[in-house]
């Protein structure tokens, strides 16, 4: 047994208070990251990463964001990267939910006036889609890559392809069933939800994309009530379009970043100058 003084410690064993960090509410420690604008922010932007990768793997993503002024933050979720939990395993999928509101509070807390924006890729989608239909009135946008909307064969196995040998972070096992439960769990519910949203929403997705079916992307845009959505269909790119070859990347990452822009304007968050 730890001595009950010892530092409580990240699965990679560096203590949490070595490292940017917060509590939710099963108390576990949930590593975060926070790319800061040098000037004054204009607006804020949560990044909700995949399953069983970490959200180091935004920071390409996050630093040109910071560069349009934006406060970009993100935390790995329960049983993900450098957070607390075992490993691929969430007790129930509102966990991820409940988590990233909270994250979005404390922010905003201490940003009360600056719009927020989300941000969320695959199971990160999911998660996004579902924190915003929690409060449907409090952001200003919703950005999503390749989400998971919709159950295919190969969703159970999201992690495979995603698995980058060089990423000690990122979770090389096998899919467990509870996971996928909780998965389908989360896809049942976002078919109800999707008619509660009304913000602004940009959707990336690569036609051929076998892990997330791009009809998930076409269901959304049919479903949600939002007078501002836009879908960006990329025919020869596959899932992590924000990981692609350069023109796919530098092509996804200038939509993006064009359209955080116009709504961060339209939003009135603060001025450049």
């Amino acid at each position: 047994m730890p001595e009950e003084n010892s530092p409580r410690r990240s699965p990679q064993n560096i203590p949490y208070q070595d490292l940017p960090h917060m509590v939710n509410a099963d108390g576990q420690y949930l590593f975060c990251r926070y790319w800061k604008p040098a000037t004054t922010p204009r607006a804020l932007v949560f990044i909700a990463h995949g399953a069983g990768e970490h959200c180091g793997r935004y920071d390409d993503l996050a630093q040109m964001l910071t560069g349009l002024n934006l406060f970009v933050f993100a935390h790995d979720h329960v049983g993900h990267g450098q957070s607390e939990g075992d490993r691929m395993v969430v007790s129930d999928f509102h966990v991820f939910i409940r988590d990233s509101l909270q994250h979005i509070e404390l922010m905003r807390k201490d940003h009360p006036d600056l719009p927020v924006f989300i941000l969320g890729h695959s199971m990160g989608g999911a998660i996004s889609i579902l924190t915003a239909c929690e409060r449907p009135t409090e952001f200003s946008g919703l950005v999503l890559i390749s989400p998971l909307v919709v159950a295919s064969p190969e969703a159970a196995t999201p992690i495979k392809v995603e698995s980058y040998t060089s990423d000690p972070l990122v979770y090389h096992g096998g899919m467990k069933i509870s996971f996928v439960i909780q998965l389908m769990n989360a896809i049942a519910k976002i078919e109800r939800s999707l008619p509660k949203l009304t913000l602004p929403i940009l959707v990336l997705h690569g036609l051929p994309d076998k892990l997330c079916d791009i009809k998930g992307s076409y269901l959304l845009m049919d479903t949600v009530q939002s007078q501002d959505k836009t879908l960006k269909v990329y025919d020869e790119a596959y899932h992590a379009l924000h990981k692609e070859l350069p023109e796919v990347s530098t092509a996804v990452f200038k939509e993006i970043l064009t359209w955080i822009g116009q709504k961060v304007s339209a939003a009135g968050g603060p001025s450049t100058t």
